[in-house]
């Protein structure tokens, strides 16, 4: 077990090692304060993605170097989006995504594979089964993030579903410090949601 998750770091610089590191500590503070309702998700957030694009560019992995990009981008959004106050309270408040919401997430989630497996065609990398993986991920972390910039509780359920894909496929590329990361993710994510639907049904009372 620990020669699958970090038997690719004998040959890796203490520099992206460290780095590595960082991205693990600030991805799971992020993490934690969303489940909290915390508009500190952000700023960490920041740090962790941005970090994150410079080592998936180093390791080759286009598509979840465009999605942490995204991430980056999205954070900024979502951290106006919370910050909003009106009448001495938050503007945007926990919510179920409406049918309307839903379907152009249905929208989002097919744009961003077709997206991302254009970079992949454009710059004539080749396409293996891990990239048809990191493809689908990246369709179900995109919409995730934009659900979590509405405050809408089904982002929850977004990440949950692709940190547990997540979790073998960061193992197998050899980036053992972000698979256990996902495997933290996954159960703040399930804490989170609970955090949440309480959150939901005691405004949904008043």
């Amino acid at each position: 077990m620990i020669e699958f998750f970090f038997g690719a770091y004998r040959d890796t610089s203490w520099l992206n090692i460290v780095l590595e590191s960082i991205v693990f500590i600030f991805g799971i503070l992020s993490v934690w304060y969303a489940g909290r309702e915390n508009i500190l998700v952000y700023p960490t957030g920041l740090v962790a993605t941005i970090i994150t694009v410079y080592l998936l560019y180093l390791a080759g992995y286009l598509g979840d170097m465009i999605l942490n990009a995204y991430y980056s981008c999205m954070s900024i959004y979502g951290w106006y989006n919370w910050s909003k106050i009106k009448g001495g309270e938050q503007v945007v408040k926990i919510s179920r995504t409406t049918t309307k919401e839903k379907a152009f997430g249905l929208v989002v989630f097919l744009f961003t594979i077709v997206l991302v497996y254009g970079v992949y065609t454009l710059t004539n990398t080749n396409i293996g089964p891990e990239n048809y993986i990191d493809i689908l991920t990246s369709g179900i972390f995109f919409l995730g993030m934009y659900y979590m910039a509405l405050k809408k509780i089904e982002n929850w359920t977004l990440w949950l579903i692709g940190n547990l894909i997540s979790i073998p496929l960061y193992a197998y590329r050899g980036l053992g410090i972000l698979a256990i990361q996902f495997i933290v993710f996954t159960v703040l994510v399930v804490q989170a949601y609970i955090a949440w639907y309480k959150i939901l049904k005691n405004e949904e009372k008043e």
